[in-house]
């Protein structure tokens, strides 16, 4: 991670190989959060692609969610086959895990090695919005082409939303 590179442009340039580069947005209004982001795109919240980060075992993984899902630790624990503690990575944590500010955390052009994991919630929508680096960013994609672009690996580790009738995981926020 080059620390002098834009963090949209990278991920702009990232999502060049995919001929995706033109999906991304910016906006003047803020977007760090799956309700800030649905506002300022005219989407529902479900549509916003959070991505989160957690540490377990002394390890980082990813976790992109629909926007109106939480996701349960023991759900995930398990998809991943993991005991112990498993917690949500602080913002300073975030940042140097994945290279962007909380806000703008997006599943591109992360450091090798970090899995990703996709929830099933995003499989109900048509067209999502994932952070693409910044508090005031966005990228329109599928859930196909998330999941082409990042390697991600399907999983099933929320609650609420469409999947669920409203129940609530502990995702730290």
């Amino acid at each position: 991670m080059n620390g002098e590179t834009n963090p949209v442009e990278k991920v702009r340039a990232f999502l060049r190989q995919y001929r995706l580069d033109d999906r991304v947005i910016e906006l003047q209004a803020d977007t760090s959060t799956a309700p800030k982001a649905a506002a300022a795109i005219g989407v529902g919240v479900g549509q916003i692609a959070k991505t989160l980060c957690f540490i377990g075992k002394g390890k980082a993984v990813i976790v992109v969610t629909a926007g109106d899902v939480h996701v349960s630790q023991s759900k995930l624990k398990a998809a991943l086959g993991w005991t112990g503690k498993l917690r949500l990575a602080d913002p300073q944590e975030t940042a140097e895990i994945t290279g962007y500010p909380v806000g703008g955390v997006c599943p591109f052009a992360l450091p090798q090695g970090i899995p990703i994991l996709i929830d099933v919630s995003l499989k109900s929508y048509g067209v999502i919005y994932p952070a693409a680096g910044s508090p005031n960013s966005a990228v329109r994609l599928t859930p196909d082409e998330l999941y082409q672009t990042t390697g991600g690996m399907p999983c099933n580790v929320c609650n609420g939303g469409q999947n669920e009738g409203g129940a609530s995981g502990s995702e730290g926020s």
